[in-house]
C-alpha cells in the first residue's frame, strides 16, 4: 500500500516585478516541503487568488503600484490573516517601512539582495523563513476566528532598580528568531535601570539591525544600539548583533568586549544565538543570566546548555507566547533551560537571577 505524500506548503508570491516573482518562485519550489500556488503583481491581483488559491503563506514586496504592501498588509490581517513574509529592499529608507509591516502583522522581513546579487541567493534561507512562518502560533485559529494581530507592546515605565547592585562580572545574553523583534518590544521596555550589560543576538537582515536597535532605544530605559567590534560593555547598556556578523564576548580588563565574526553561518544563521551564548559561558560562567526567545530550528540550545553547566541562569520562553515554538522547545528538550516562562512573566525572571547573583 502506497502512503500518500505529505501535504506541500503553499505559497503566493506578490511582488510587481515579474523578474522577482519568477527568482522567489524558482528559490522556493527547490524546497520539495514547498508548492509556489501562483503569483500575483500587485494587491488586487493578490486580493483574488488569496480567495481562489487559499495559500498556507505569502511573500509579499512593500513597493507596489495601486497600493502599497504595509496597506494590504493592514486590511489582509483585518480581514483574512494568514503569515505574511515581507521580501523587500531594505535600504535606510526602506528600514522603517519594514518595522511598520511587523507591527503590521507580518512574520517577518527579509532584505532583497542588492544589485550585485540575485533572489536565487537567498536560497534555503528564504524557504527557512517560509516555513517558519507557516508554524506561526498566531494563525493556526485563523479558520475559526479571524482577528487583527495583536497591538504593538506599549512601552512600559522602567521598573524600580534592582535592590542588590550587579556584579562586575554578571551579564545577561538573549537569543531570538521567528516573531522576536516584537518579543524584544515587550522584554526590553520592562528592564529597569542598574543591570548588566545585554547582549542580543535576533535572527535579522543585515540592513535592519541599526533600524531594530533604534527603535528598541526609543521605547527602553536601556541604551540600545547595533554592536561594533570591540565596544566595552557597561551596565543600562545593550548591544544587538549587527544583522551580518556572529557576536561573541570576551572578559578583557574588567569589562566584557565585543567580537564581531565573519566565520560561517550556524543553523542557516549568521549571526548565529549559539555564537554568542558559549562565548558568554566561556567568559562569564554562573554569573551569566540567558533567555531565549520565540523561533524557528535549534539554535541557542547548545550555548544555553554550556551556561547552564557553567552555573549560570537560563530561561526557555513558555510555548504559549511564542510565534515559533522551535528554539526553546529544542533548548527545554535539551535540559538547558532552568526555567520556562511566558514573555511578560521573562523579565522578572532574568531581574530575579542577576538579584540572586548579585547577594551571591
Amino acid at each position: 500500500m502506497t502512503l500518500p505524500s505529505p501535504r506541500k506548503l503553499r505559497v503566493l508570491v506578490v511582488d510587481d516585478s515579474a523578474l522577482v516573482r519568477k527568482a522567489i518562485t524558482d528559490a522556493l519550489s527547490a524546497d520539495p516541503e514547498i508548492e509556489v500556488v501562483g503569483s500575483a503583481c500587485d494587491a488586487y491581483v493578490a486580493r483574488e487568488k488569496i480567495a481562489r488559491l487559499d495559500p498556507d503563506v505569502l511573500t509579499l514586496d512593500l513597493e507596489m503600484p495601486r497600493m502599497d504592501g504595509i496597506t494590504f498588509l493592514r486590511i489582509l490581517m483585518e480581514h483574512h490573516p494568514l503569515p505574511v513574509v515581507v521580501v523587500s529592499s531594505l535600504a535606510q529608507a526602506g528600514s522603517q517601512a519594514a518595522l511598520d509591516a511587523l507591527e503590521a502583522g507580518a512574520v517577518d522581513v527579509l532584505a532583497k539582495p542588492d544589485g550585485t546579487m540575485s533572489i536565487g541567493s537567498l536560497g534555503e534561507r528564504l524557504a527557512f523563513h517560509v516555513k517558519a512562518a507557516a508554524q506561526s502560533a498566531r494563525f493556526r485559529s485563523r479558520r475559526a476566528e479571524a482577528a487583527a494581530p495583536a497591538a504593538p507592546a506599549a512601552p512600559v515605565a522602567p521598573a524600580a532598580a534592582p535592590a542588590v547592585r550587579a556584579g562586575d562580572r554578571q551579564l545577561i545574553v538573549i537569543g531570538g528568531s521567528t516573531g522576536g523583534i516584537e518579543a524584544l518590544r515587550t522584554l526590553l521596555p520592562r528592564f529597569p535601570l542598574g543591570l548588566p550589560p545585554i547582549a542580543v543576538v535576533q535572527h535579522i537582515s543585515a540592513h535592519f539591525s541599526r533600524a531594530v536597535a533604534e527603535r528598541l532605544d526609543a521605547i527602553s530605559s536601556l541604551d540600545v544600539r547595533e554592536a561594533g567590534h570591540g565596544d566595552v560593555l557597561r551596565p543600562g547598556m545593550c548591544v544587538l548583533a549587527p544583522g551580518d556578523a556572529h557576536l561573541a564576548l570576551e572578559f578583557v580588563s574588567g569589562a566584557y568586549r565585543t567580537r564581531l565574526l565573519k566565520t560561517p553561518p550556524i543553523h542557516h544563521c549568521r549571526p548565529a544565538v549559539d555564537v554568542l551564548f558559549r562565548s558568554a559561558a566561556e567568559a562569564g560562567g554562573d554569573q551569566v543570566v540567558a533567555a531565549l526567545l520565540t523561533g524557528m530550528g535549534s539554535d541557542g540550545a547548545i550555548g544555553m546548555r554550556a551556561i547552564r553547566a557553567a552555573g549560570g541562569a537560563t530561561i526557555a520562553e513558555h510555548e504559549s507566547t511564542c510565534v515559533v515554538y522551535g528554539m526553546p522547545r529544542a533548548a527545554i528538550e535539551a535540559d538547558a533551560a532552568e526555567r520556562v516562562l511566558p514573555l511578560p512573566e521573562i523579565a522578572d525572571g532574568i531581574i530575579d537571577a542577576v538579584s540572586r547573583r548579585a547577594r551571591r
